[in-house]
């Protein structure tokens, strides 16, 4: 496997800066190399059985087989995805008991090619790298090497819970999404895997290796690392997560639809089928995102431990997910409309080398806090950027020229240079604050509309590694090319100062 994308080149020396399309800033820091462990050595006495008489890795560690259950879930997810296949013109057309025959067959169909996929679909750690092995007919071995993990997330979906499983789900740098390459394990033996790979890729301390006789794993039992998730820092309540979501335009303008559609159901008389069907569905679609919303952060807890932050929410679908501080790029704080009148806010991250591009958000590590209010958004920036106080963050507006652009909201807008951020504020309505380390910028771009052109003013972006960085928005020219310069200066000083 390649080793990923090079890196760009550092900063050139900055003088005089004259206008130009862009400014480079280098690349951000990832932090230091990691450091090498010695190779595993055999199973825990916990961990699910090695294949008998089958191969073995390099250094001796025989390949495991994924939980006997697995079959069983895979082939549930199965079941649903043909009934929903056949769907109700199928049971009209041929009655119920061919329906059911036809669903029978099926499902005992995917459950056999479940049992034989789990049959031939092992794992194992040889070095520092992660390979797992499937396929019958098209066998295919993957080797995940370990120097390029970010995170090991433990994710247990509901039939998961109701078996006592767990799947792990693997963060790659350059992967194109996230991985599940085993799926399932149990929730004993996947926390012991997951720290064990952690340690191998240098993100946590190393623990014992497995079959050592001076620290014996018992069966079913936890490593220390496992069973203490961390210093804990907030636990967000429930009660406030669904205040939260009622807070929302969907859940506000709610009570107006069902009063329009009773009234033309009233005055109609009588619906089609196809209507009434079209209008549940439409405000099904409505209430969608704030009912996911809060079943992904319900019981959300975070902690830091050392160099990462452990995220556990999820209420269908629990999830133990890792976030490593170094590789954090920016923190976002926004502020929704409807929540101002609490106080409230949420925090959000970028972090570099994740999925940008993950179809699934539930995937990406960026909740920092789903809900909350300004002292605790304060404690737990200070937490992600040591020194930088949420609270205390003046910024800048933009000339008052700017005002034939944003008429009502000028003083929404605004940017400020600080001893280790740059942060930029935006929004009129849902007003948004963004935090970017000065060592986490990778380029600078100055940019003009035709009407900014018109008013002397530009647009400052500092991109990062993680995704969108920071925008200042609809500053003086003159200002904007100073303070390209200066972020590029302080991004270059920051990443070459000891």
């Amino acid at each position: 496997m390649s080793d990923g994308p090079a890196e760009p080149s550092t900063v050139p020396p900055t003088g005089p800066t004259p206008p130009g399309p862009v400014l480079p800033a280098g690349p951000p820091a990832t932090g230091a190399p990691f450091a090498g462990v010695a190779p595993p050595g055999s199973v825990p006495p916990g961990a699910p059985a090695p294949w008998p008489a089958s191969p073995v890795g390099g250094d001796g560690e025989p390949r495991q087989r994924l939980h006997p259950l697995s079959p069983v879930l895979h082939g549930a997810k199965s079941l649903v995805v043909v009934i929903a296949g056949l769907s109700w013109s199928t049971l009209s057309r041929v009655g119920f008991g061919w329906f059911a025959a036809m669903v029978a067959v099926l499902a005992l169909g995917a459950t056999v090619l479940s049992v034989i996929s789990w049959y031939n679909t092992g794992y194992h750690v040889v070095g520092r790298e992660l390979r797992v092995y499937e396929g019958l007919l098209w066998r295919r071995t993957r080797a995940i090497p370990l120097e390029r993990l970010q995170a090991v997330e433990v994710v247990r979906p509901l039939l998961a819970q109701l078996t006592g499983l767990a799947e792990l789900r693997l963060e790659v740098v350059g992967g194109g999404k996230t991985e599940a390459p085993l799926a399932y394990l149990g929730v004993a033996d996947a926390a012991v895997l997951r720290e064990r790979l952690l340690a191998l890729a240098g993100r946590v301390a190393q623990l014992p290796a497995p079959g050592d006789a001076a620290a014996p794993v018992a069966p079913g039992a936890t490593t220390p690392q496992a069973a203490a998730p961390g210093r804990p820092l907030h636990a967000v309540r429930n009660q406030n997560l669904l205040v939260s979501q009622l807070l929302t335009p969907q859940a506000f303008l709610l009570p107006f639809g069902v009063a329009f559609v009773v009234v033309q159901f009233l005055t109609a008389g009588s619906w089609s089928f196809v209507a009434v069907a079209s209008t549940l569905t439409a405000m099904a679609g409505v209430l969608l995102q704030p009912i996911r919303r809060v079943l992904d952060d319900w019981n959300f807890r975070l902690a830091r431990d050392g160099g990462t932050l452990r995220v556990h929410n999820g209420l269908l679908e629990t999830r133990a997910q890792t976030v490593p501080l170094e590789r954090v790029q920016t923190v976002r704080a926004t502020w929704p409309l409807l929540w101002r009148m609490k106080g409230w806010l949420r925090l959000r991250l970028e972090v570099a080398g994740y999925s940008v591009a993950e179809a699934d958000d539930r995937n990406r590590p960026d909740r920092l806090l789903p809900v909350g209010d300004l002292p605790t958004a304060t404690m737990i920036v200070a937490e992600v950027l040591p020194g930088v106080r949420l609270d205390a963050l003046p910024l800048s507006p933009p000339p008052r020229r700017t005002r034939w652009l944003h008429p009502l909201g000028r003083a929404a807008f605004g940017a400020g240079l600080f001893d280790r951020v740059f942060a930029t504020r935006s929004g009129r309505l849902t007003r948004q604050l963004v935090i970017v380390p000065y060592a986490r910028i990778q380029s600078v771009r100055v940019v003009q509309g035709p009407i900014q052109r018109r008013l002397g003013l530009a647009t400052v972006h500092a991109d990062t590694a993680g995704g969108s960085g920071a925008t200042a928005q609809d500053r003086d020219l003159a200002e904007a090319w100073a303070l390209a310069a200066d972020l590029t200066t302080r991004a270059h000083h920051s990443r070459t100062q000891p």
